[in-house]
């Protein structure tokens, strides 16, 4: 035992003075060998090292925040002011029960003068500044004078910053609830007239405007849905993708459940005949949906002659309303040669093609109309 005990310590001792040997030769290759060899590859490639870096940073940082395109924060240049905040549904509770959202006020409104209130809603890959430089919201609502609310869906609600629509009955029932007290938050805290509140979207944000609307009828003046999919379409995902390509109808039965006898608020659809994303079966389906919820002993809408417009170079569209009354009570634009994109929007942002007509004020037109 004692000659074995000897030879382990003699064995860990020459392991040792081994191992210093080891780390003293690295250090006298790292020093005249390598460290020279490393500096001068790092020299030779830093431009395009920092380059790179930069590029991956970036997109690691666009793919995390769920925007394609990002945009830096709004800021008004010709009069009006932007305003953010965050809203949701108690303190504790999470980030899955608040939502970020921006406001532009037009110069000029005040509490003697208030101004009507549209409700903007985005798509999906976007956020509300992206959204904002897409649709260029001040321009247009400053020249119109309403005050405009953008709610910002998040990334742990959705992780592509869609709107959920296609869970009426679990998290896109939620969501309508949320958006609606950010909505009345904003009418008591701004200069709005309550009676003449609207909402707008694209893509996912114009599915959840029409959702708005069936839920809270009485509340809005007017919606409009650009380039969405029908309502009540879809309980999941996978049915969505169906509902998006044309190949599922609405459920009428929960529409009308969701009404609970109210009437529809009047409607504006705008779509391109060429979208491949959600085709523009999903804008007749849901003017057929809201030509059937018309409640029993109200005359239904009577349809006008078509009309077709086009101005200057911009693409042609094709208009079709339904009259109630003095007011067009629903009207289809049909854009002709538009994909999946806001119609007229800002060149280098994505989902928007300038060449098409400008969906926002063809949107404000319809809805200073329908103003109560």
């Amino acid at each position: 035992m004692k000659r074995h005990t000897g030879g382990l310590k003699l064995w860990t001792t020459l392991s040792k003075q081994a191992t210093r040997s080891a780390r003293q030769l690295q250090r006298t290759m790292a020093r005249t060998v390598t460290d020279p060899m490393l500096r001068a590859a790092q020299k030779q490639g830093q431009a395009a090292s920092k380059a790179m870096g930069e590029a991956m940073g970036k997109a690691t940082r666009r793919a995390l925040s769920g925007v394609v395109t990002p945009a830096r924060a709004p800021v008004s240049r010709g009069g009006g002011s932007w305003e953010e905040g965050d809203w949701g549904f108690g303190l504790g509770i999470g980030r899955m029960a608040h939502r970020h959202y921006r406001v532009f006020v037009p110069p000029g409104v005040s509490a003697a003068r208030p101004a009507p209130l549209l409700v903007l809603l985005h798509g999906c890959g976007q956020d509300a500044a992206s959204f904002a430089a897409c649709t260029r919201v001040a321009t247009v609502a400053r020249d119109a004078r309403w005050i405009v609310l953008m709610p910002e869906q998040s990334v742990p609600a959705n992780g592509q910053r869609c709107w959920n629509w296609f869970r009426p009955m679990a998290r896109g029932a939620s969501e309508t609830a949320l958006l609606m007290a950010m909505i009345d938050h904003v009418v008591r805290r701004y200069p709005v007239v309550a009676e003449r509140v609207c909402a707008f979207g694209l893509s996912a944000g114009g599915a959840m405007a029409t959702m708005l609307g069936l839920n809270y009828p009485d509340r809005f003046a007017a919606i409009g849905s650009h380039s969405g999919a029908a309502p009540y379409s879809a309980l999941n995902a996978t049915q969505a993708t169906k509902a998006m390509r044309g190949e599922r109808s609405p459920d009428i039965t929960a529409a009308r459940l969701a009404l609970a006898g109210r009437r529809a608020p009047p409607l504006l659809l705008l779509h391109g005949d060429e979208d491949s994303v959600v085709t523009y079966d999903n804008a007749t389906s849901t003017a057929a949906l809201w030509l059937e919820l018309t409640p029993p002993g109200m005359p239904k809408p009577e349809a006008q002659a078509p009309r077709r417009v086009r101005r200057g170079t911009r693409r042609a569209v094709d208009v079709f309303d339904w009259q109630s009354g003095p007011r067009p009570y629903l009207r289809l634009v049909r854009v002709e040669g538009l994909r999946h994109a806001w119609s007229g929007g800002t060149p280098g942002q994505a989902f928007s093609d300038p060449s098409g007509p400008d969906a926002l004020k063809i949107a404000l037109r319809f809805f200073s109309v329908n103003g109560r």
